[in-house]
């Protein structure tokens, strides 16, 4: 395929699911079956073209491979903004995940939601879901990235609150939204930082100016902490994980949609693109926040008892994994476990649909014996659980293993053991609580024989992305690690050399993006001496290279072994325990609450997150809100309504002053001569005796005055 093939592939993957949404949402109800098929064959042909671009990296074999191209979208003068598409191995893997899984839950919709009086918006809005995340994956600009993130959000809102007659899926799509404002508003802050900085939004030019002059100092984490604070919103990273749990509110597959290839894995996968950006120490946040997640996580799916809620702190625990890959240094291990994750979490999330479909409940101690009823979801569903798990020959395996490897030669390596130690801990719970889910959900004996009796295997619309996501479950690691397998032709580190190379308009040395002196340190060498330096010290550089080399090999190598060992132990411990507790009856698990009263009651109200935040940040919000209300009303209306009354009281002198002052002195002065016109009227008779009587009068009075001066 040439280059442009590929953009253009690209371009109908991204625009197909927005005609799917566009179609539905305004024609739906006119169309035969409400338009479901419409929605089906959109994102089936989307898919084919993905797979195209997929096949085309994959025969490339260069994870360095990339093509990019940009069309002037705003041009301010001062400010200029460009759309474009990226389309390389990291993006090829991406658009597979999201285009299959969306293929596959909107194909078990149609069983799921058949009846819906809202059938075709439902189908509108996976069509809008799936468009917004595609447009993060194939996005080439940190404009573009925030933009389609945004989109995400909405879409999220949309579906979590589907059913919003409910009082609480109205309040958890709030809660989604809300929560991951807090986040987007520390990813936007960092955003602009590195804009500020370097001028531009394009990745790859981004990438290149901080390589050639880097940030230094705390300016450098805080900008890669806030674009992490983007990743801990959308994937449910600790301490704003709190809407995840609450957001299987909506209907199943948005939950599959969202926990295997949508807004969850957005936030893993923006931190995976733009690593380069990130400093020492913002990794080391990303590690620490992301191990402390996928411990937490999995403790508190220990006692869930809804098989929905505790595949979402499932879900927390896995993005745990990834989100600590990054920060250990092992990017491609972290985005494996992405690959792997989405098809058996899908898969996971599609089979408890299934079972809830059936026995119309989402607690698992109202199943048990579904196994003989519903033979493809459990076998399924098992598949999806020895995944999970870990247990070697299935997909999470490997890249569970890699990640541990990672996290045990960063602690080598850097002296930080918790991480590991974190993890590996949350791998033995994971098995633990997942079999758990399978011996009360499909084993022994039915605890409501009702449900039981009424259970039924779903339809081929749902049973047939069961086992396709089973397959992939087993087969899509290729039973090899990401850095040792196939996965290694899409992704790598990135070749920063090549990458300033290769970049179009990329700063060089004393170019395009300038930066104060004081950035790169009072010590900074100039180009020439720098130049001169390396030269000099080459040999000793290369020397202590090749020995450097040698032992981060060995490291890589004793931690690869050891945390597979590892992971292996205590995935069977954990599956060996729960066969004992829920199988065999040997460990009584009531009993072993009471004896933890206060354990089991934290972990059920899960670290008391929301009720510290209710009492906090709610209630301080609440508080803000009221002196906010109390300052409008009586400070600004106080003001506004102050100054009408002033305004009254000087209008009613006005009108006094317009009536008795200037409207009298007019109608005095009218009134005057009037009168004086009605008087000298009266004299002018034009009779001669009274005009003699006046003068006689005249006379005598004027002798009367002379006499009396």
């Amino acid at each position: 395929m040439s280059e442009h093939a590929i953009l253009l592939s690209a371009l109908a993957v991204l625009l197909l699911p927005l005609l799917s949404y566009a179609i539905l949402f305004f024609l739906g109800k006119k169309l035969p079956r409400q338009g479901d098929w419409l929605g089906v064959a959109l994102l089936g042909a989307s898919w084919l073209l993905a797979l195209r671009i997929f096949a085309h990296f994959w025969a490339a074999g260069d994870p360095g491979l990339r093509i990019e191209a940009n069309v002037r979208w705003l041009d301010l003068g001062v400010f200029k903004a460009d759309a474009g598409l990226l389309v390389d191995g990291m993006s090829a893997v991406m658009l597979v995940v999201v285009t299959t899984v969306s293929l596959l839950v909107h194909l078990f919709s149609i069983g799921y939601m058949h009846g819906d009086r809202r059938y075709e918006r439902f189908f509108a809005f996976l069509g809008f879901f799936t468009f917004s995340m595609l447009g993060i994956v194939l996005s080439n600009s940190l404009l573009f990235l925030y933009m389609f993130w945004e989109l995400v959000g909405l879409a999220s809102y949309l579906l979590i609150g589907f059913w919003f007659h409910k009082p609480s899926a109205a309040a958890a799509n709030k809660k989604a939204f809300l929560t991951n404002r807090v986040g987007d508003f520390g990813f936007f802050i960092g955003i602009l930082i590195f804009f500020t900085a370097y001028g531009t939004f394009n990745y790859f030019e981004l990438f290149a100016a901080a390589h050639l002059h880097p940030l230094t100092g705390a300016l450098l984490t805080l900008a890669g902490v806030g674009l992490f604070m983007g990743c801990i919103g959308k994937s449910a990273q600790v301490p704003l994980h709190i809407w995840l749990p609450d957001a299987m509110e909506g209907p199943t597959p948005v939950s599959a949609l969202i926990h295997a290839a949508t807004m969850v894995a957005a936030g893993v996968y923006m931190v995976a693109r733009l690593l380069p950006l990130f400093d020492p120490g913002a990794l080391l946040v990303v590690a620490y926040v992301g191990a402390i997640t996928a411990f937490l996580g999995a403790t508190i799916a220990l006692v869930k008892t809804d098989i929905k809620k505790s595949l979402a702190y499932s879900t927390i625990s896995q993005l745990g994994y990834m989100v600590m890959a990054m920060g250990v240094g092992v990017a491609a291990a972290g985005m494996f476990h992405l690959w792997t994750h989405a098809f058996f979490k899908a898969l996971l999330f599609l089979g408890s649909g299934s079972v809830i479909h059936a026995v119309h409940t989402q607690e698992m101690p109202l199943m048990g014996g579904l196994r003989r009823k519903m033979p493809i979801t459990f076998w399924t569903f098992l598949i999806a659980t020895l995944a999970i798990s870990g247990v070697p020959l299935f997909s999470g395996f490997y890249s569970k293993d890699a990640i541990l490897a990672g996290a045990l030669a960063f602690g080598m390596n850097k002296a930080h053991y918790v991480p590991f130690l974190l993890t590996l801990a949350a791998a033995g719970l994971t098995a633990f609580y997942m079999f758990r889910m399978v011996f009360l959900t499909f084993m022994g004996q039915p605890r409501d024989e009702a449900r039981h009796h009424h259970a039924h295997e779903s339809p081929w619309t749902m049973t047939v992305p069961l086992v396709t996501l089973a397959v992939l479950a087993v087969i899509s690691s290729g039973w090899r690690g990401p850095t040792d397998g196939w996965f290694s032709r899409f992704v790598a580190p990135y070749d920063m050399a090549r990458i300033v190379e290769e970049t179009p308009g990329a700063p060089h040395a004393g170019e395009a993006f300038a930066v104060p002196a004081a950035v790169h340190g009072e010590h900074a060498l100039p180009q020439e001496s720098h130049g001169e330096a390396q030269e000099s010290h080459g040999g000793t550089q290369a020397a202590h290279g090749g020995a450097h080399d040698s032992h981060d090999a060995h490291v890589r190598h004793t931690a690869h072994i050891t945390a597979m060992v590892l992971s292996i132990l205590v995935a069977g411990l954990g599956i060996f325990l729960a066969w004992l507790t829920y199988m065999r009856g040997r460990i009584d698990s009531s009993a072993v609450l009471a004896r933890l009263p206060r354990v089991h009651h934290v972990l059920q109200r899960m670290y008391f997150f929301d009720e510290f935040y209710a009492a906090t940040v709610y209630r301080f919000t609440l508080w803000f809100s009221w002196l906010c209300g109390a300052f409008d009303r009586l400070v600004i209306d106080g003001i506004v309504n102050g100054m009408g009354y002033l305004t009254r009281v000087l209008s009613w002198f006005a009108g006094l002053a317009d009536r008795y002052v200037v409207d009298g002195l007019v109608n005095g002065v009218g009134a005057v001569i009037q009168g004086a016109g009605e008087g000298f009227r009266r004299v002018q008779t034009g009779r001669v005796q009274s005009y003699l009587a006046y003068a006689c009068f005249s006379v005598l009075l004027l002798v009367f005055v002379f006499r009396a001066l």
